[in-house]
């Protein structure tokens, strides 16, 4: 009898290879298609309405791509126990894919059934992960389940306002999905990057502050809490500042000046950066001082967008066998994501005349940034590790 896997090949070995390829793919094809959509030049039906398309897309699509495999690969590391492979890790890459195309086929199938797909994956996810932390009594790490739930509950209501089955339900699930993977990043940054650091500069140790953990990640529960609520004026404002200044005050105390040599650990300092810009935007928010949707790119063209760049450099580099050092072209890429949060964020407040062409200019500086992380990582992520182990 032959069991011989079909997908048998290095891209599916572990969960980070395939579902980074995928999120640096959806990185450039989703920013095109957006770029051409927004700007008249494309026009098809679509399951999703533009905007919200858009939205779903880089949430559900692109930063979830990075979330599974960041969870597959982390959750073995953790227990010990294997997570998906082979086979069945090509199964979950391609029920993530279909959710991705089945949208721009709404005049052939049933909203029902473009629904189901796209919403099943999730909870597949959640099973896969939840087995090894069960089995391994690792409870620690129940925290990403629950959190996968909550994107699970986000992405229900933005297909149950495309569904007709409520009424504005999909700006509360858009919300809550931004909020859930910021605060999802931010319980990570804590487990990470204190780590990444300490292995990345020689000699150093940095001290973690639990009161720091509690207040920066409790703040930012609360700031998004009232977003979902609509929240504005003095309240808002205030519980804004405040995940802003505690978030601040985190990020200071990992911070070491030696970073600035290490791309592979400023990119991560700088995406953090971006979070903590995101809550300050929000204050000015709540009374209407700016537009929301800078503060809202703050949190996902910066904090999410540069953050899991730099993530999946640094984690491909270890699950492969290198070197943890990025390439001059990665540096680059690095410093160009980052160009394009403050053309998309900082510049409109300056020159909000030049509204469309700063997103063109924020557009084309993304998808050369990411072009650059697919040219570098694409041939080591479908690709043994160089040491021979497994993984």
């Amino acid at each position: 009898m032959n069991t011989q896997k079909i997908f048998n090949t290095p891209l599916f070995n572990l969960g980070f290879r395939v579902f980074f390829a995928l999120a640096g793919l959806s990185a450039l094809i989703l920013i095109v298609l957006w770029n051409a959509i927004f700007n008249g030049q494309l026009s098809s039906e679509n399951y999703f309405q533009s905007n919200y398309w858009h939205a779903h897309e880089m949430l559900m699509g692109y930063s979830v791509a990075v979330i599974s495999g960041f969870l597959l690969t982390a959750v073995k590391n953790w227990t010990g126990k294997p997570t998906l492979s082979g086979n069945h890790l090509a199964g979950l890459a391609i029920l993530w894919l279909y959710g991705r195309i089945l949208p721009f086929y709404a005049s052939l199938l049933p909203d029902a059934i473009i629904a189901f797909i796209d919403f099943i994956f999730l909870p597949v996810l959640i099973y896969q992960i939840s087995k090894p932390i069960i089995q391994t009594k690792h409870y620690k790490s129940i925290v990403f389940i629950g959190l996968l739930i909550l994107l699970t509950i986000g992405n229900g209501l933005i297909h149950a306002e495309m569904l007709d089955i409520y009424q504005n339900t999909a700006d509360t699930g858009v919300k809550l999905l931004i909020g859930t993977i910021v605060v999802l990043i931010l319980i990570l940054a804590g487990r990470v990057l204190p780590f990444f650091v300490e292995k990345g500069l020689s000699g150093t140790i940095i001290i973690r502050n639990p009161l720091f953990d509690t207040l920066s990640i409790g703040s930012a529960l609360l700031t998004f809490t009232l977003m979902l609520n609509n929240g504005s004026g003095g309240l808002m404002a205030l519980t804004a500042l405040t995940a802003a200044i505690s978030n601040g005050a985190r990020l200071l105390s990992w911070y070491v000046q030696r970073i600035w040599y290490v791309p592979l650990l400023w990119i991560l300092y700088a995406g953090y950066c971006w979070i903590i810009l995101g809550f300050f935007l929000s204050a000015l928010t709540a009374f209407n001082w700016i537009h929301p949707s800078l503060a809202l790119h703050a949190y996902t063209v910066g904090g999410i967008g540069v953050l899991t760049l730099g993530m999946m450099a640094r984690v491909s580099l270890g699950h492969t066998g290198r070197t943890l050092k990025a390439s001059n072209a990665m540096a680059f890429a690095f410093i160009l994501i980052n160009l394009s949060v403050i053309i998309r964020v900082l510049l409109p407040l300056a020159f909000p005349q030049w509204y469309n062409v700063l997103i063109y200019a924020s557009s084309l500086t993304w998808l050369t940034a990411f072009s650059l992380f697919m040219f570098v990582y694409a041939p080591m992520l479908s690709s043994e590790r160089i040491d021979g182990q497994d993984g």
